[in-house]
């Protein structure tokens, strides 16, 4: 008898769109389309039947992560014949420049946030954790920003381990994307939340020592979508930049804002194919099969299939 064909077995569990939208159950839609829209990044499209579709059931799934986890602490602590210390859940999002992960972020958030038994749910963009401008400029590494080593790791993993430790109060750097530099003498105080969503490009990347980023993670998230059409949003986001915030005198791009649309676009396309997307090539997309779950998004950023990963 011939051998039998070998069956590939997938680590992930494959959804179409309204296979996933079943799995919403009866949870209720509590976001209106005035809430949505100041969730809503620039340049980006995102309706309430794509958040009942889909960010619905990915809170639902979450929520019965967050009741599971608690229950773990509770028993660990039962064990030990201890109180269990208040550790927040912590959920890691990654994926490409321009792929909508700080909108994603937001509606995540907001979804967690009015789930009962954890209603304080903090977000914290890795941005701040860039090292400061100068700093950038004397490494020579203000073409990599965003590339793993225009971060300071060392200081992110100890905000991460204080914040897992259940430390009373975690300080995060903040970060503007209007004058492109770290923020001096401004951050982001955590005090044991419910929930934290850390977004950003390399978040689920393995490195050379002991500890990673993802280490810290409950669960995680990969929002992806084909090279072309992150590329195409890029350059419409660089496009409503130029005629909003590059407008700004104290914007670091205010050079780009008195380009003729024809070179607008030139120049988006050459930032996103000499920097951005060899950084998403090399460093955030090998990372997507880490994640628990992939949120694939098409053309029109609608997400059109949904990878879980199997436990």
């Amino acid at each position: 008898m011939p051998p039998e064909p070998a069956v590939a077995v997938s680590r992930f569990i494959e959804f179409t769109r309204a296979e996933w939208a079943r799995l919403r159950a009866a949870t209720p839609l509590p976001l209106s389309e005035a809430q949505l829209a100041g969730l809503v990044g620039l340049n980006e499209r995102m309706s309430l039947a794509e958040v009942a579709d889909v960010y619905l059931p990915v809170s639902r799934l979450l929520n019965l992560f967050v009741a599971a986890t608690q229950e773990l602490h509770e028993a660990t602590a039962t064990f030990l014949g201890s109180t269990a210390p208040r550790v927040p859940f912590v959920i890691g999002l990654a994926g490409s420049v321009a792929v909508g992960k700080s909108t994603i972020s937001r509606i995540l958030q907001a979804l967690l946030g009015r789930w009962p038994g954890h209603p304080h749910v903090d977000l914290v963009t890795t941005d701040g954790f860039l090292w400061p401008r100068p700093v950038l400029e004397a490494r020579g590494l203000m073409a990599r920003k965003g590339f793993p080593e225009s971060y300071d790791v060392r200081r992110l993993l100890r905000f991460l381990s204080d914040l897992k430790s259940g430390a009373a109060e975690v300080c995060a750097p903040v970060y503007s994307h209007l004058t492109y530099d770290i923020v001096e003498g401004e951050v982001q105080v955590v005090r044991q939340p419910d929930i934290v969503v850390v977004e950003g490009l390399n978040v689920l990347q393995t490195g050379t020592g002991p500890t990673f980023v993802s280490d810290f993670f409950d669960f995680s998230v990969y929002v992806d979508a084909s090279e072309p059409d992150i590329e195409q949003w890029y350059i419409e986001r660089f496009l409503a930049l130029r005629e909003t915030v590059f407008r700004n005198p104290s914007s670091y791009f205010h050079r780009y804002a008195d380009l003729a649309p024809g070179e607008a676009v030139d120049t988006a396309r050459t930032l996103w194919r000499t920097i951005n997307l060899p950084n998403l090539q090399q460093n955030v997309l090998p990372t997507r099969e880490r994640a628990h779950l992939i949120l694939e998004k098409a053309r029109d950023h609608a997400v059109r299939r949904v990878r879980l990963r199997r436990l």
